[in-house]
């Protein structure tokens, strides 16, 4: 809990159980006040719920982010979608972001310095939800104003915007079906609604006007799944740049453990290159107690072996020593 038992603040908040600062004449005349969360010793409270309490529950990340963001607990569908949404795009080959936090990695930073300049290669092209979402929405915007036809507005909006790598519509995907997966799974929960059902006639506008093949993106796909999940594109941006950067850092620690480094700049990763696991059938859930170990030590024996047992995996960080400094350190 940081620094809240710590004697010489100005409040004692080991008997203070909710809030933080009290409302009273000793009150700075300015504070920063927040709609989202306070904390104190005994509690985290994210929108008036006690997180200790939800995890506890069983809630887990994905239903903190409907609380955070939303001031509301998800359908079990719609944290199934966002759960879908986010595997999907914490999968990282070697792309823009993978390869500028093995270049910073590669520079001996820290790992938390590598994953965030991963974020930085979320652009116009590449994660460009704020203004994939204003063009969704303006388009809805303008047939509700004119009153015209929805498809006719939207071959109009698409012809001004073909080749930008905004629309959610290209020719990244021809042969991926992740993107169709997507809109797929979402029908399929019943948590698709009115931007899933305005990108099938973007995609049906783009394939009419493109004299190349297009079809819809991985932009297009999540960003309109996560606008009907009711998330703005400013917090789709953020959920899912962050849940990329920590996917880099596995790339971080491959960069940093490997003997070789990986060769840069491809668009796909053959299989050649890949010297982990083999290939191995996943376990269902009923299985997981089964073949899954426990990182618990019930001796200083037992953890020292699971210590050196993981010491062993290629990639997995615990190989990497990283200096920590004391906060306890007068500067």
């Amino acid at each position: 809990m940081d620094n809240l038992d710590d004697p010489r603040l100005m409040f004692n908040y080991r008997t203070r159980e909710r809030g933080t600062i009290p409302m009273d004449e000793k009150r700075a005349r300015f504070q920063w006040v927040s709609e989202v969360a306070y904390k104190n010793v005994h509690r985290i409270v994210s929108r008036g719920y006690d997180t200790t309490e939800l995890v506890e529950q069983g809630y887990g990340l994905t239903d903190l982010l409907f609380i955070d963001f939303q001031a509301r607990i998800p359908l079990i569908e719609e944290d199934q979608m966002l759960n879908y949404v986010m595997v999907c795009m914490f999968e990282d080959g070697l792309s823009s972001p993978a390869n500028l936090s093995r270049i910073v990695g590669s520079g001996k930073t820290l790992l938390t310095q590598a994953a965030g300049s991963s974020i930085l290669a979320f652009g116009h092209a590449y994660g460009a939800f704020q203004t994939f979402g204003k063009m969704l929405d303006g388009i809805l915007a303008r047939q509700a104003k004119e009153g015209k036809p929805l498809a006719e507005v939207v071959e109009s909006a698409v012809k001004t915007r073909l080749n930008d790598p905004a629309l959610g519509v290209s020719s990244l995907m021809l042969k991926d079906p992740m993107a169709k997966r997507m809109l797929a799974r979402a029908e399929k929960l019943g948590v698709a609604g009115k931007y899933v059902s305005l990108m099938k006639e973007v995609v049906k506008a783009a394939q009419k006007l493109s004299k190349e093949p297009v079809d819809i993106d991985l932009l297009g796909a999540m960003g309109a799944v996560m606008f009907d999940l009711g998330f703005t594109p400013e917090a789709t941006w953020c959920i899912l740049s962050v849940t990329r950067a920590f996917a880099t850092g596995a790339h971080y620690c491959e960069e940093n453990e490997q003997e070789e480094p990986v060769r840069l700049g491809q668009t796909l990763t053959p299989k050649e290159w890949y010297d982990g696991p083999a290939d191995r059938p996943v376990p269902t859930l009923e299985e997981r107690k089964k073949v899954a170990k426990a990182m618990e030590a019930q001796t200083p024996e037992e953890w020292k072996q699971i210590f050196l047992e993981r010491q062993k995996i290629k990639g997995s960080g615990w190989s990497i020593v990283e200096e920590i400094d004391d906060p306890r350190r007068k500067i």
